[in-house]
């Protein structure tokens, strides 16, 4: 694509705060780097770490800020620098024009992006969640078979993949969940024992699943609300891996709440387990293998349309409980 368009449309926000903030805007392009690839955009994914971008949890670096992180799309244009186009880990991913990639990428949601070439994947779908779920359980806590897990919200977009990568290396695999029909989702992709925290004593029941050892590691997306409990449902030298702050950020703690069971407490990010090219590859490829090969199912729950109303709602629906599996924005062609 010899020239761009002057602008683009975004998913964006002028300030910080609740769901009104989030507009469909005209933006300049955006600037283009030597290390660049410019992608036309098809399909976002919208993620709980738009909503904290969103509320200013996370902080943004300017305003306009678009959100996003999750995206997919065709490659319109490939990086210029020589430097880059001869790097082995570029020439290894194999990146052309006409190309789809996935991107993870701060600020992506629009219908063209230009970001660093270190930032896309040779996948296009699936990717945040997908990826989370995998370096999480091999790195944060490497799940083996025999253990006992607990999976929070495990209906949801990410705990759906936790239960079905959990059972395929061999836990016991517990989640948590609202609804008897979110249950019975969970239960048909792995998890072994679901728990309506609506109506059950979560802690009362991992304990008498457990016969009152506790379980060896949770992965806990929802934060605040849960976050004391899992002290009481983790056995000796458990594992608790903070995944994410749907009912707000977790109050600081300290290091001595980790003291009577030995155990250990990570609030990792995806992004910081797939940094070099290497892993990159060996995470994509990895995960590419498990969708192909029907280990990993992804679900997508609905899709929206690329309009500042299917950006709130997706947002809405995604707090408020009512999804289950993927939620996926079709950016339609100009």
């Amino acid at each position: 694509m010899s020239s761009f368009p002057e602008t683009i449309k975004a998913l964006a926000i002028q300030k910080t705060g609740g769901i009104e903030v989030l507009e469909m805007m005209t933006l300049p392009f955006p600037k283009v780097e030597p290390n660049h690839l410019v992608v036309k955009v098809e399909w976002i994914g919208v993620n709980f770490i738009d909503t904290y971008y969103r509320q200013g949890l996370y902080p943004l670096p300017s305003f306009p800020a678009v959100l996003g992180k999750e995206t997919a799309g065709e490659i319109i244009a490939l990086p210029t620098d020589p430097e880059v186009l001869n790097n082995p880990n570029f020439v290894k991913m194999g990146y052309k024009v006409g190309g789809k990639v996935a991107v993870d990428s701060l600020g992506t949601h629009s219908t063209y992006i230009s970001f660093p070439w270190v930032n896309a994947y040779p996948i296009a779908h699936g990717l945040t969640q997908g990826l989370t779920a995998l370096t999480f359980m091999e790195e944060a806590y490497s799940v083996k078979k025999g253990d006992t897990i607990l999976v929070h919200t495990v209906a949801g977009g990410l705990g759906l993949l936790m239960a079905q990568l959990g059972k395929h290396l061999g836990a016991t695999v517990i989640g948590t969940t609202s609804t008897k029909e979110k249950a019975e989702l969970a239960k048909a992709h792995g998890a072994d024992h679901v728990i309506l925290y609506t109506v059950e004593d979560t802690v009362k029941r991992v304990l008498e699943i457990t016969n009152g050892v506790g379980v060896d590691a949770v992965f806990d997306g929802v934060g605040k609300d849960t976050f004391d409990s899992n002290f009481e449902m983790l056995r000796r030298k458990g594992t608790l891996v903070s995944v994410g702050n749907a009912s707000g950020a977790v109050p600081p703690v300290s290091p001595l709440k980790l003291m009577p069971k030995n155990l250990r407490l990570l609030r990792p990010a995806m992004g910081n387990y797939v940094v070099t090219a290497d892993e990159k590859i060996y995470y994509s490829n990895k995960l590419f293998e498990m969708i192909s090969t029907g280990v990993l199912k992804i679900n997508i729950w609905k899709e929206y349309p690329f309009t500042q109303e299917g950006g709130r709602q997706a947002q809405q629906d995604l707090t408020g409980g009512k999804s289950t599996g993927k939620l996926l924005i079709k950016v339609l062609e100009d």
